[in-house]
């Protein structure tokens, strides 16, 4: 039987049913806050300091103190996904604003609100993941860095669910944003790599990626792998002549790329390069994880 959803709100965990946050939070008002998505297996929590780091950073890029600290944090994740009581879930941390006036002012907001959801999480069917997915170029870009540091991973996630909408509207699986100057981002919701010419690449956060917690597991991963790995420019160009690609995420994990705008990827369909970095990435698991129960 697969368990109900589980919320940490206002000091105790609750069922989703009974979790309540005010009209006037800035988070639901504005998108003032941030989140992260971890995800849960075999019991341990995967690479949970380094997120809660990145939790921490982009509080301070936006001027919000987390109650408690990240001691604080940590123990809420830890408790809300011992409550939910599967073995693998997927964790959503959320800090906002909280309440305030009705203008945009945080000023207006005393004290910030702390959120942990915990539940599953399917982002793609088995089915894609054996065969990959479809990817199509996005109409939307990526806001630039001056506008919106893609490394605050913010609740205004408006950019990247409007290009969702148009990828799901178009017929695909995803889509592929990119920056003002046309090079590659990332995807909505993940990271992308490309292998071309015997060397792993993805795009820089200046181009507009996101610090993905699971991009830099495959990045420290590929050096013993015996594969190349590097930051660099990427564009359209890159995906149409890579031997394979592959997104990368915590709730969507590593997934294939079987095409871009109906033109095969590669030989496209999942090849050597992306199934020897996912299993060595769920070998990881075990040794980046963080038990859920003490001891």
């Amino acid at each position: 039987m697969t368990r109900a959803m589980k919320v940490w709100i206002d000091g105790r965990v609750v069922a989703a049913d009974e979790a309540r946050i005010p009209v006037t939070d800035h988070g639901l008002l504005y998108g003032d806050g941030i989140f992260e998505g971890i995800r849960v297996a075999g019991g341990r929590v995967f690479r949970l300091d380094d997120h809660l780091a990145r939790f921490g950073a982009a509080a301070r890029a936006i001027a919000l103190e987390l109650p408690g600290g990240l001691a604080a944090m940590r123990e809420i994740v830890l408790e809300t996904a011992r409550d939910y009581g599967e073995p693998g879930a997927y964790v959503r941390l959320i800090a906002t604003r909280g309440d305030g006036e009705l203008g945009v002012d945080p000023s207006t907001c005393p004290r910030p609100r702390v959120i942990c959801i915990v539940d599953r999480l399917r982002i793609y069917g088995e089915d894609k993941l054996a065969r990959g997915i479809d990817l199509v170029t996005s109409s939307w870009r990526r806001p630039s860095p001056d506008v919106l540091d893609p490394r605050v991973k913010s609740l205004n996630y408006l950019n990247n669910a409007l290009a969702k909408l148009e990828a799901r509207r178009r017929g695909a699986d995803e889509a592929l944003l990119l920056n003002a100057a046309g090079s590659i981002a990332e995807a909505s919701v993940a990271n992308l790599f490309v292998y071309r010419g015997g060397e792993l690449r993805t795009p820089p956060a200046t181009d507009g990626a996101l610090e993905g917690i699971t991009r830099a597991t495959v990045l420290e991963l590929a050096g013993p792998l015996g594969i190349p790995a590097r930051e660099q420019t990427l564009g359209r160009f890159d995906l149409f002549a890579a031997d394979e690609a592959f997104l990368t995420g915590s709730g969507a994990g590593i997934v294939p790329v079987r095409s871009l705008d109906g033109q095969r990827v590669g030989a496209g369909a999942p090849g050597p390069v992306t199934a020897k970095i996912r299993f060595a990435f769920e070998d990881a698991f075990v040794s980046l994880g963080t038990p859920l129960e003490p001891g």
